[in-house]
């Protein structure tokens, strides 16, 4: 298959990986970059793809390797900061009340489990059925069911409340 048909087939997919890789990432650029990532090992390995398997699951679970792989190194080498970051974000547009909701919401996403978050973003934002988000993820269909389902009510149960779940004490 030629680099332009390849191109062809991967192309619509691009911006739903680029919503995916911002709600994992959180930042614009580093979306951009993890997406890009996907797609360049996507081109690269493009002979190891099954050919009856999903397109459309196979990048989204590069992608979602590739940001797993990316929080270990992250976390093995510690954060990064620029020379020239800003000492304080710049000042609010006045839509104040969106912006506190977006937060919140985010901030529920944030206390989530890594399965939990996963399995929401996919469904949820991307509008994956069920058996893609399992071949995403690599976990039978029932369980991504089941953790759509906590991730559901725990992020409910936060945004309502503001604060997470109190953590059980296991004997």
């Amino acid at each position: 298959m030629s680099t332009d048909e390849i191109a062809a087939r991967i192309e619509p997919l691009i911006p739903g990986l680029r919503r995916y890789a911002y709600a994992l990432v959180r930042d614009g650029d580093a979306a951009d970059d993890l997406v890009q990532d996907c797609l360049e090992r996507a081109v690269g390995r493009w002979h190891l793809r099954r050919p009856d398997g999903d397109l459309r699951a196979w990048l989204f679970a590069i992608l979602r390797n590739l940001h797993l792989s990316g929080l270990r190194q992250h976390k093995r080498r510690g954060p990064h900061v620029a020379l020239d970051e800003m000492a304080s974000p710049p000042a609010v547009d006045g839509d104040q009340d969106g912006r506190a909701g977006l937060r919140d919401v985010l901030a529920g996403l944030d206390a989530l489990s890594e399965e939990h978050r996963t399995v929401l973003l996919l469904v949820g934002v991307e509008d994956m059925s069920y058996d893609e988000a399992a071949r995403v993820i690599g976990l039978p269909v029932g369980t991504v069911m089941s953790r759509l389902s906590r991730a559901r009510e725990k992020l409910r149960a936060i945004l309502e409340t503001g604060i997470r779940a109190p953590l059980r004490r296991v004997k």
